[in-house]
């Protein structure tokens, strides 16, 4: 049996609104094996990116443990969670998240910029990585001259670029259409294949049930 990527506790965050404190995850306890595929379910503000983002480091517990690879990320410091996202975690979001000033080959590159590469080395990566998502012809383009799937396609290469173990991926088909849409589900089927651990939000039933191995639902805060 494959080990834990993901060990988490009882995670709870909570925020403080209006004087009174909500909660937007409660005691969740859960593991994620090694080459999973999970998806996570839930109707609208139940938690899900709070979950996700919670997982990718991005966001601070209130309560709880979480334990990435072996490591307890509750009680790393800021730049330690970086270096474990650097390290560990490729991200693609609803809305690409890439630089409007920069070409896709550039964006693709960012995530190596800390890292002892030498920069042809990084080059020639995010060049094989636009390649293989079939966008070589697209490199000297800057997002707003992509279409919707074009960026997402730039948006999973960047993901791919430090070659991390674990891709979270928050509503990653939301902004596309389902031509768009299946494309991009069949790169991190791709991804699942070779290994990765491939975590997505989606409010879709069908996506989930057919590229999924597990589904974690949740509501009002609760895994179900």
């Amino acid at each position: 049996m494959s080990e834990a990527i993901i060990q988490a506790n009882e995670l709870s965050k909570a925020y403080t609104k209006g004087g009174r404190q909500m909660f937007a995850l409660r005691r969740a306890t859960f593991s994620i094996q090694q080459g999973e595929f999970v998806a996570i379910m839930g109707p609208s503000g139940s938690g899900k990116s709070t979950l996700l983002y919670t997982l990718g480091c991005l966001v601070r517990l209130t309560g709880g443990q979480c334990w990435l690879a072996g490591r307890d990320i509750t009680r790393l410091s800021e730049r330690e969670l970086a270096q474990v996202r650097n390290r560990y975690i490729g991200f693609v979001f609803q809305s690409f998240q890439l630089l409007p000033t920069l070409s896709a080959l550039r964006n693709v590159e960012l995530p190596s910029l800390y890292s002892q590469q030498a920069r042809h080395a990084r080059r020639e990566r995010a060049q094989q990585l636009l390649e293989r998502v079939g966008l070589a012809e697209r490199m000297g383009h800057r997002p707003t001259e992509l279409s919707g799937g074009e960026a997402q396609r730039v948006a999973i290469a960047r993901a791919l670029m430090n070659d991390p173990p674990l891709i979270l991926a928050d509503e990653p088909t939301g902004n596309l259409d389902s031509a768009n849409g299946a494309s991009v589900m069949a790169l991190l089927d791709e991804l699942h294949a070779e290994g990765r651990t491939v975590i997505i939000v989606t409010h879709d039933p069908e996506i989930a049930h057919r590229h999924a191995n597990r589904i974690l639902y949740i509501r009002d805060g609760v895994l179900e």
